[in-house]
């Protein structure tokens, strides 16, 4: 059967575009973020021991080149008593690492939150010396560090030391024993143990020009005794409505201009305005129904596009974004009275309209 010119130039149009459908099918089946930016740095995400297998572990294997232990390192589950360490779940996630040839950032040796009683009291029950206490954290740091030596290529080794409120220091247990001595001992034990780790200070709330001061102050002062700080963390805790492109690029040339590296280590987007911060979020709790809704959608998205053209503009600086959980089916912001919704996947692991901005470019 001869076919008329127009027969013939709607039979190509239609193979064209059934061949280049199938095409994109075939590019969203098989790349994953961390092949969108596998010329611009690693893409990471935590993760419990239970996120290992089934479809998680398959999306996380597709997704991630990077991954980070939500809790099974942080010194209460990982050290519960002074003469017990407890391996198993730690051991769980750097040996699925290992094995898949993620990389693995360990997340982290000092903290005020989950940190166990012993650390701080004696065997009667009263507030340990200064002395005391530095020797339990050098003690802890150099046992875990070792542990991991070659398989945690980074480290989370001081976190969320700075106040939010007016003052220097957060007056935390571990600042009120040992004053801010803690910290240059922390990173000077885990070199010790590793040289070869990337040693990061880790804090919330650091597009916050006078917390962003602040912690940019101490840096400055730590790096000039020479304690061994390669990067800072920046958490990367926000919401749709903060930080602005203005305060998030300045935080990355300030804290670039210390010659440290820059890594984003907890992202997630709360679907609710206001700031999250370490442990706060604003807003609307119990009465605010479990429903993403189109305008949440819109507002995420739009955040999501911008800070990963930031992120993409500062390349030479960032050497790696991590997103605080797998998907909406769980995170950690679940836990403040209302369900939220801070991922690139949703509840049944599926890529979000976000996923698709922040893979356009």
């Amino acid at each position: 059967m001869k076919l008329t010119k127009i027969q013939l130039v709607l039979s190509l149009l239609f193979i064209g575009a059934y061949f280049l459908s199938g095409y994109k099918n075939d590019l969203a089946a098989d790349k994953g973020l961390k092949d969108y930016y596998k010329n611009y740095f690693p893409i990471g995400v935590a993760v419990k021991p239970s996120d290992l297998k089934g479809e998680e572990k398959t999306l996380i294997l597709k997704q991630f080149s990077s991954i980070t232990a939500e809790n099974a390192m942080k010194m209460g589950p990982l050290h519960p008593g002074e003469d017990r360490y407890y391996w198993p779940l730690a051991d769980t996630i750097v040996n699925f690492g290992v094995a898949n040839k993620l990389k693995v950032r360990g997340h982290c040796l000092v903290w005020h939150t989950q940190t166990p009683r012993w650390l701080f009291k004696d065997q009667e029950g009263k507030t340990v010396t200064k002395e005391v206490l530095l020797n339990r954290i050098k003690s802890h740091i150099s046992t875990v560090v070792s542990r991991y030596r070659g398989k945690v290529y980074a480290w989370d080794v001081v976190n969320e030391v700075i106040a939010d409120d007016t003052t220097y220091f957060r007056k935390s247990p571990l600042y009120t024993i040992a004053g801010e001595d803690f910290i240059e001992l922390a990173f000077r034990t885990a070199h010790e143990a590793d040289p070869k780790a990337v040693l990061f200070y880790n804090d919330y709330n650091t597009e916050n020009p006078a917390k962003r001061e602040k912690i940019y102050q101490m840096l400055k002062k730590l790096l000039a005794k020479g304690v061994p700080i390669h990067g800072v963390g920046l958490q990367a805790h926000w919401s749709i409505s903060t930080p602005s492109q203005q305060e998030l690029e300045k935080s990355i040339t300030m804290f670039s201009s210390l010659g440290l590296q820059i890594q984003f280590t907890e992202l997630d987007i709360s679907v609710y305005s206001g700031r999250q911060g370490g442990q706060m979020i604003t807003g609307e709790k119990s009465a605010t129904p479990a429903v993403f809704t189109p305008e949440m959608e819109k507002l995420q998205l739009e955040k999501y596009k911008m800070i990963f053209e930031v992120f993409r503009k500062y390349k030479k600086e960032i050497t790696g974004v991590t997103f605080w959980n797998l998907c909406d089916k769980y995170s950690w912001l679940d836990g403040r009275g209302r369900k939220n919704f801070p991922l690139l996947f949703d509840a049944e692991l599926k890529p979000k309209k976000a996923f698709y901005e922040v893979t356009k470019f």
